[in-house]
C-alpha cells in the first residue's frame, strides 16, 4: 500500500511521538509498503507556545495538499493535532477522503496542569479533530477507556513496541557512582509531575535526561541531583544500563516508551499506579506500581533485572506495526462500503 502519514511531530525533535513514527515506518517498508513521511522538517515554522524548542509548521495547507496529491496515497493517517494534522484532516474533508487519526498526548491533562484550559474545554476540541476519524489509534487500555468515558468513537487500540536488539542489559559500570542510581528519562515540565521524584529521600544518586522549560528553575532548587541535559535516543541504552531503578513520575502519560525501553535493558520501573505505567509495567515483576512512590523505588530495587527484561520481550514493532495496519485496513474497508451504500441510495431515489 502507499501510506501517507502526517505529523507535527519530527526530527530533530526527540520524543516518544517521533520515535514512534520512525519505528513503524521503518517496519512498513520492510514490509514492503510505501510510505510518505510528512513533517514539520521542510516547512516553515514558530515556535510552540510554552515549549520552544518545538517548531510547529505555518500555514502549511497548500504544500501538504500537493504533496498528498502527488503522493495519491491509499491510506492517510493524521499522527498529531496542531496546524499539520489539521491542514491534513481539512484536506480529506474536503475530498471526502477516509483517515485515521492517533491520539499520543493527554492534551486535556497537559494543559489543564499549565492552568492554561479547561480539560472539558480541551476535550471537546479533541472530539471535534478527531471525530471524522475511521480509527482514533490509542496506545493502551487505559486511554482507550479515558477517550471513550469523555465522548470519544472508534477508539481502536495500536500498541508500541522497543528495539529489544538495542535495548538490552549490558554490564554495569558503577565505579563513579554512588548507588543506587535512581534515573528520570523525559521533558522536564509541569505535566511530567518530576519534582515528585526529585524532592523524594532516597539513598544513593539521582539522575535526569532529558530538557524542558523547568530545567533551570529545578538544578537551583535541587543542587544535589545530577541534570545529564538531552540525550539522543541512540545514546539512552548506556543510562539505563547504568541505573538500578527507572522512575516515571508522570500521571499524565498515554504509554511511556521510555519505560519499554528501560525494562528492555533490565532496569525495573518505579511509578504511580495510574494509565500509562498500569498499562506497562508487570507490577512487582517489572517494577512497582504505588502511591507512595518513594516505597515503589525502594522496592523496585529488589526485583529480578532478568525478570524485568523478559517482560519487555513482549512488546515489539512487528506487531505494534501490525496492528497500525488493520485500523488502516478496516478504514478503507468502512469507507468502501460507505460509498457503496451512499451510491445504492442515490440511484433509488
Amino acid at each position: 500500500m502507499r501510506i501517507a502519514i502526517v505529523s507535527d511531530a519530527g526530527a530533530p525533535q526527540v520524543n516518544g511521538v517521533v520515535n514512534t513514527l520512525a519505528a513503524t515506518q521503518r517496519v512498513l517498508q520492510q514490509a514492503g509498503h510505501t510510505v510518505l513521511m510528512i513533517g514539520p522538517a521542510s516547512f516553515r515554522t514558530f515556535a510552540c507556545p510554552t515549549y520552544p524548542e518545538i517548531r510547529l509548521a505555518y500555514k502549511p495547507y497548500a504544500k501538504i495538499a500537493s504533496l498528498l496529491s502527488k503522493f495519491a496515497p491509499d491510506c492517510i493517517h493524521i499522527s498529531t493535532e496542531g496546524p499539520m494534522g489539521l491542514a491534513a484532516r481539512r484536506y480529506c474533508l474536503n475530498r471526502r477522503l477516509a483517515f485515521t487519526t492517533a491520539y499520543h498526548t493527554r492534551f486535556p491533562e497537559y494543559l489543564s496542569a499549565r492552568r492554561m484550559l479547561p480539560k472539558a474545554l480541551t476535550y471537546r476540541l479533541l472530539r471535534w479533530f478527531h471525530g471524522p476519524s475511521k480509527a482514533v489509534m490509542v496506545p493502551t487500555p487505559g486511554i482507550k477507556q479515558a477517550l471513550e468515558e469523555n465522548g470519544f468513537d472508534n477508539v481502536a487500540l495500536w500498541g508500541r513496541g522497543v528495539d529489544t536488539a538495542y535495548f538490552h542489559p549490558r554490564e554495569q559500570d558503577h565505579a563513579a557512582i554512588k548507588g543506587p542510581l535512581f534515573l528520570y528519562v523525559g521533558r522536564i515540565a509541569v505535566e511530567k509531575n518530576i519534582e515528585a521524584f526529585l524532592r523524594l529521600d532516597l539513598p544513593g544518586t539521582k539522575w535526569v535526561i532529558g530538557d524542558g522549560p523547568l530545567r533551570e528553575e529545578l538544578e537551583r532548587r535541587y543542587p544535589e541531583v545530577h541534570f545529564l541535559g538531552g540525550k539522543a535516543h541512540a545514546e539512552l541504552a548506556a543510562y539505563y544500563n547504568c541505573a538500578d531503578v527507572f522512575v516515571f513520575p508522570s500521571k499524565t502519560d498515554t504509554f511511556g516508551l521510555v519505560l519499554a525501553e528501560a525494562m528492555a535493558c533490565g532496569v525495573p520501573v518505579a511509578a504511580y499506579p495510574v494509565a500509562g505505567p498500569v498499562d506497562v509495567v508487570l507490577d512487582g515483576q517489572s517494577g512497582i506500581l504505588s502511591d507512595d512512590l518513594r516505597q515503589a523505588c525502594l522496592d523496585a530495587l529488589k526485583l529480578n533485572r532478568q525478570q524485568v527484561r523478559q517482560h519487555a520481550l513482549s512488546y515489539s514493532w512487528e506487531a505494534s506495526t501490525q496492528q497500525f495496519l488493520q485500523h488502516l485496513h478496516m478504514a478503507r474497508r468502512n469507507a468502501a462500503a460507505q460509498e457503496n451504500a451512499a451510491r445504492i441510495r442515490q440511484e433509488t431515489i
